[in-house]
């Protein structure tokens, strides 16, 4: 009764979503979050016995999970720098010699601020014939995630400030191999709640909202970089808003938490970003920053200075 009652407001919030994300309101299904959309779409995908997925090194830790559960083999895709943007041009020679079952890629990971170049991914896969299922949890609300790509999945409750306890996928009806997601619409507060977080949005202007994300990042990049013995771990003008910072030399995790818990009452989300976010990419836990666009400058003075004598 509820759903239908609001089914007007349910098809709006669709519509809404499928323009962010670059794919149609029909394509759109939805789950109680983006494991649980990654994992019907393993349990739905009638891959080939011994099926390859080829990832970047920002890949999140479940995720690589839920690829072993499957029986899929990972191989990591080479990075362009030290920071772990794809090298598409090696992609490319790569995918001359070899074709993966899919191409995965989290457009921004779970520990830290790089923006993966997924049009150029996207690109070079579909000349080779190779799907690409894009995670876009982080990305989604925070930088464009109009991609291209086959299959895309994300929450609600990260830089799109909606609710908890719902994500979506998006399956392209042209895809490659297509595979049909049943909708699952028992949370109905909750798809009314993701698309008033993405009406919101777009009342505001996405791209004036990317930009303005995108210069709150670099303005923090630039307001902590060199500060005593850590170190920023993006690039200063990434266009993100996450940050990213490695601790001290022969800082275990334990101390990173007991920083990030010295630092909750800032006003900034300050999160500590173990291992497990990246295996791939590091061993350490790192200091990971979420500056919205209500921040401050005098946080960000509050948040470097705080940093400055936790450092040496």
């Amino acid at each position: 009764m509820a759903a239908e009652e609001q089914a007007g407001a349910l098809e709006a919030g669709r519509r809404g979503l499928a323009s962010l994300i670059g794919h149609t309101a029909d394509e759109l299904s939805y789950r109680d979050s983006a494991r649980t959309c990654l994992r019907a779409l393993l349990n739905n995908w009638n891959l080939p016995v011994a099926s390859t997925v080829w990832v970047a090194t920002n890949e999140f830790g479940p995720n690589l999970d839920e690829f072993e559960r499957r029986g899929l083999a990972v191989r990591t895709m080479p990075s362009a720098d030290v920071y772990g943007h794809v090298d598409v041009d090696a992609l490319e020679n790569m995918l001359q010699f070899d074709q993966p079952a899919f191409i995965h890629v989290c457009q921004i990971g779970s520990a830290g601020g790089v923006v993966q170049p997924v049009h150029e991914i996207v690109d070079v896969a579909h000349y080779a014939n190779v799907p690409v299922v894009v995670d876009m949890a982080q990305a989604v609300g925070q930088v464009p995630t109009v991609t291209g790509a086959d299959i895309v999945y994300g929450t609600s409750r990260k830089w799109l400030t909606g609710p908890r306890g719902v994500g979506f996928i998006a399956v392209r009806s042209d895809a490659i191999r297509p595979v049909q997601i049943d909708s699952s619409d028992a949370y109905v507060a909750g798809a009314l709640g993701l698309g008033q977080a993405v009406s919101e949005l777009l009342d505001i202007g996405q791209q004036r909202v990317f930009r303005e994300l995108a210069k709150i990042g670099q303005i923090t990049r630039e307001r902590l970089y060199g500060i005593a013995s850590w170190e920023v771990l993006e690039p200063i003008e990434e266009p993100s808003a996450l940050v990213t910072l490695a601790p001290p030399p022969g800082w275990q995790p334990s101390d990173v938490a007991a920083a990030q818990r010295r630092l909750q009452d800032i006003g900034i989300l300050v999160t500590c970003a173990d291992s497990w976010r990246a295996p791939l990419a590091t061993e350490q836990a790192l200091l990971r920053i979420s500056p919205h666009l209500d921040v401050r400058r005098s946080q960000l003075d509050d948040l470097a200075g705080a940093i400055r004598t936790m450092g040496y």
